[in-house]
Formats: C-alpha cells, structure tokens, sequence
C-alpha cells in the first residue's frame, strides 16, 4: 500500500478535521514520499531517537501520536531537537505524520483502548463530539471490584512507574462505574463527575486536581501519560499490521520522560 492510500484510510477513520483549533494533527513533515509504499514505525512521541530507529529500520514514515511542531517555530537552528528532526527527516526521506485529538476521539483510539483494557461495558464518551464519538470513555465493570483490585488491574494492565490515586481509607469500596481518558485529561473532572462515575482513570493530574475530585466524590487515578496512551499506539500499529503493509513496527525507543526514586 503506498503511503497516500494509507493516510487515506487513516483519515476516514479518524478525521483530521476533527482536531481541536489548537491541536496540529495531520503531516509535520512530508519530503516526498506519498507514493512509496509504506514502511511505518509508529509511536506516541516524534523524538530524536525515534528518528534514529526510523533510519535503521528503513522506514519512511513515522506516524505519531503527539505532534512534532504544536506551535509555529520563529527558527529553526542546528543542535535544536525539531529543526534536527526536520533536517533528517529531508535527509532520509522518511514523512512524520501526527494523530492526535481526532485519534483520542475514535473507536479503538486512545480512551476507547483503555476502556477495552479495563473490560468495561455499556462505553459512552464522556464528551461526546462526532458521530456518536467523543472525548473519554465511560462504562460498567462487570462485575464490580473493589477499588483495591481496581487499582491492582490498573498497575498489572497498564504497568505504570506509578500510581497516584485520591488516598482513601476504603479500599475495600465496590467500584461498577468508571471513566477513562488517555493523557491530560484532569480538565474534564466535571464532565465525568455528571456520568455518575465512581472512579475516573487519566494522567498529568495536579494537586488542586486531585483536591477537586475530592471535594466532588470522584475518585482521580492517575497512571501517567506514557502508559495511558502508549497501548492506543499499540493497536494502531496493528491495525496497520492487518493492511499488509510492506513493514510496519511499533518503536522500542518511545520515552515515558519520568523517572521514580524507589520508595525506602
């Protein structure tokens, strides 16, 4: 399949103009390659060392999850990480093309994968958008768990380096309804508090965030942007896999950008 068709059945699925005004999905950088056939590494963040894995492998498309360039650059100068990746980018052939907030919206995109992780049933998005889409996903464990084993599944499922919660002393509380969205998604804590949701799954959650939830009887997890996103790419990759492209792998250099000092 050459890369033109491939991005037009990506955009079928997931349309680009469904991006938020300040999102920047779609191409970042396409040096010419549109009628190649394509050879794709996928991964949720374009970095440097993705582009080094893209140039050995040969490939010539890297089909992100983050966008390279989210604001308009004055400059671009050596040694900086975006003007590197545009210059390799030209130099190597290889297009970085991004999906993003149009992704986080679609079946089998990245809070409906969490929502399949966690096994939830009767899934509706928390806000819907498009075509009975919609931002986060919202759903009934069945059966219910306690939040102690909640919280376990999370850590075995997702394997976070960490896990912060709302700290309560009831773990033992049964759990049948909770909403997930992958990455940033503390701004949606009203939204998911009218679902009626008992515990709500995200990442990049602030203090006062976790003090809001609190306050309003939801329970905030928050396992990191890394792992709550990651897996969508995972599917995406084989997705891919199934259209019997020439080669498609998901990257092994994908960075979480946090590390943890283990507890003494």
């Amino acid at each position: 399949m050459k890369i033109a068709d491939l991005i037009t059945w990506f955009e079928e699925w997931a349309n680009p103009a469904w991006c938020e005004s300040w999102d920047n999905c779609g191409w970042q950088v396409e040096p010419g390659i549109l009628q190649e056939s394509a050879r794709v590494l996928v991964c949720l963040t374009p970095t440097l060392a993705v582009m080094e894995e893209a140039i050995w492998q040969n490939a010539n498309l890297i089909f992100a999850h983050h966008p390279l360039i989210f604001h308009p650059p004055k400059s671009f100068r050596r040694g900086e990480a975006i003007a590197e990746m545009v210059r390799l980018a030209f130099t190597h052939n290889i297009g970085i093309y991004t999906a993003h907030t149009n992704f986080d919206q679609v079946q089998d995109g990245t809070a409906d994968v969490l929502a399949q992780i966690l096994e939830l049933q009767e899934v509706k998005p928390i806000v819907p958008t498009v075509a009975d889409l919609g931002y986060g996903r919202v759903g009934v464990l069945a059966p219910s768990l306690t939040l102690q084993d909640l919280l376990t599944v999370i850590q075995k499922r997702l394997n976070p380096p960490d896990l912060i919660f709302y700290p309560t002393n009831y773990l033992q509380q049964k759990i049948s309804r909770v909403a997930v969205l992958g990455g940033s998604g503390a701004s949606y804590i009203s939204a998911v508090v009218k679902t009626g949701a008992q515990v709500y799954l995200t990442a990049d959650c602030k203090f006062h965030q976790f003090q809001e939830s609190r306050d309003r009887g939801l329970i905030l997890v928050d396992a990191g942007h890394y792992a709550t996103e990651r897996p969508a790419c995972d599917r995406l990759a084989q997705k891919f896999i199934s259209l019997n492209l020439d080669w498609v792998q998901l990257s092994q250099q994908d960075e979480d950008f946090r590390q943890f000092v283990a507890a003494r």
